[in-house]
């Protein structure tokens, strides 16, 4: 996967999203707390901010925000994530929100049977307002310079215009030779007022056309590009391998643009505890699988996703092979899982012991 970039190369990776404020109500409940704690999170985000703050790279997200207190704090809290905000695109406050605003949610931690339960209220907020033309990708492509160019299906369904942004930042990052990466990320409930399952199908399967390295899971590749899986035990809400690779082997047959597939493997047995694991395939080393942690305990699933994305990305961009940077992806996610927050508060220091040890042994 070794590219020609053109430019610079100030940045080794540049995310594309929305970064909202998440209100965390703790151990409480969403509907009847007092206080909440704050973090900054969006799927897309969450990749820049562990390679800046896990795997020491250098790191930008383009987003947009409303210039007022809340835009603010969620800048201020990007920052404290090391990840550089010149790229942000802000908007001036018309003093009630009506024109844009900024994103907040609100999500809970499930324990055993009542799961983790999210409430979303980021519509009309300024980066689902961007529109092409606005973000000059020749020049952050071609000036500034970046490794890698990293979005996902999140992005893509908060708005008609914003995949129309990412075609163009994608076919601007092609240019320049930059790695392109996308997580389709499904998520009904912005798709719901677009159309659905169709239109995601109809957006995602151009977007994907411009791919080099594609994550998802099985409701992902089936809902966002329309390929029908058979294999699913209903019993126990998950795939069998062989269905997985069936499944990726289809999507590589039909985009011979992607050089990487990757999706997580998990089982949810409650929602503190799932088996966790992945598999991947390249065009270079066919089919590779992970290290496998059942039973894992969660403390916050939020984010697992995107730090398996963020540490995998990590291993292909440090030239390891494939089953070594699949491992640090799957590990990455694990111990995201085991703290607050979307965001991973985890060293590669112990991403790597835990590949070595997959131990909870006290350490002193």
């Amino acid at each position: 996967m070794k590219k020609k970039h053109s430019g610079k190369q100030i940045y080794d990776i540049i995310t594309l999203g929305e970064v909202m404020l998440r209100m965390d109500p703790g151990d409480g409940r969403i509907r009847s707390a007092r206080s909440f704690n704050v973090w900054e999170g969006g799927g897309e985000y969450n990749v820049s901010r562990a390679f800046a703050k896990c795997f020491k790279k250098r790191s930008s997200v383009v987003t947009s925000f409303v210039r007022n207190e809340i835009g603010l704090l969620i800048a201020d809290l990007i920052m404290q994530g090391g990840v550089d905000t010149s790229l942000i695109k802000w908007k001036e406050f018309d003093g009630t929100g009506r024109a844009s605003r900024n994103g907040i949610y609100f999500l809970e931690k499930g324990f055993g049977l009542r799961g983790a339960l999210g409430c979303s209220d980021r519509s009309n907020t300024a980066v689902s307002q961007l529109k092409p033309g606005e973000i000059d990708w020749d020049d952050i492509f071609k000036n500034l310079g970046t490794k890698w160019f990293h979005t996902g299906g999140i992005y893509a369904g908060l708005s008609k215009d914003s995949p129309k942004v990412i075609i163009e930042a994608m076919k601007t990052a092609k240019k320049y030779g930059v790695t392109i990466s996308y997580d389709l990320n499904y998520r009904a409930s912005l798709w719901d007022s677009l159309g659905g399952y169709k239109a995601a199908q109809k957006i995602n399967q151009e977007i994907v056309k411009y791919v080099d390295v594609l994550f998802g899971n099985e409701e992902d590749f089936t809902a966002c590009l329309g390929f029908e899986i058979e294999g699913v035990d209903s019993k126990l809400n998950v795939l069998p391998e062989d269905s997985f690779k069936n499944m990726i082997s289809k999507v590589k047959k039909t985009y011979k643009n992607l050089n990487i597939i990757a999706t997580t493997l998990r089982k949810v047995l409650t929602a503190n505890s799932n088996d966790w694991s992945a598999i991947a395939w390249s065009r270079d080393n066919g089919f590779v699988e992970s290290m496998n942690f059942p039973k894992l305990d969660i403390y916050d699933r939020v984010g697992g996703g995107d730090g398996f994305a963020s540490g995998f990305i990590y291993g292909i961009m440090e030239g390891l092979d494939l089953k070594d940077a699949i491992n640090i992806g799957t590990a990455h996610g694990a111990l995201a899982m085991t703290t607050p927050g979307d965001t991973s508060m985890v060293s590669i220091d112990e991403v790597k012991n835990l590949i070595k040890n997959p131990s909870a042994r006290v350490s002193r």
